[in-house]
């Protein structure tokens, strides 16, 4: 909870600004979720540099996998290894939740980062529309 606003600062940099009170109330429910987790990168001086939420969800259609639901590294800490390294985690994390796969979703836009996943060994395998309807 600690790193409440600093983890919204970077949601922000993603393109998804929100505040402290919003994010302690999103950290507290990620946090108590057994199917879900959120890792924290630090630079040596100590501070944090990104953060990765990855989530898994028994599916019918295919085997058990994980999903990064967001993954960010500060702009001026890019390129430093540590996107792969909170990548890292989170699969050896999917793995220690019987997960045979993971997927990710990224923006058409973000090209930078389809560089990062395809170098990571992830596989473009769909191109699809992403619909959403308020509750």
């Amino acid at each position: 909870m600690s790193d409440a606003v600093r983890i919204a600062e970077l949601s922000g940099q993603l393109g998804y600004p929100t505040g402290e009170k919003q994010m302690k109330m999103r950290l507290t429910d990620v946090i108590r979720d057994k199917d879900a987790t959120c890792i924290v990168a630090e630079s040596r001086e100590g501070g944090l540099i990104g953060w990765i939420h990855v989530s898994t969800t028994p599916l019918l259609e295919v085997e058990r996998r994980a999903e990064v639901n967001g993954l960010v590294v500060d702009d001026n800490a890019r390129s430093g290894g540590a996107g792969a390294m909170l990548l890292a985690a989170a699969e050896k994390w999917a793995r220690g939740k019987r997960c045979k796969g993971m997927s990710v979703r990224s923006n058409v836009l973000r090209e930078r980062a389809h560089g990062f996943y395809l170098r990571n060994g992830y596989e473009h395998y769909k191109t699809q529309k992403a619909f959403r309807k308020g509750l």
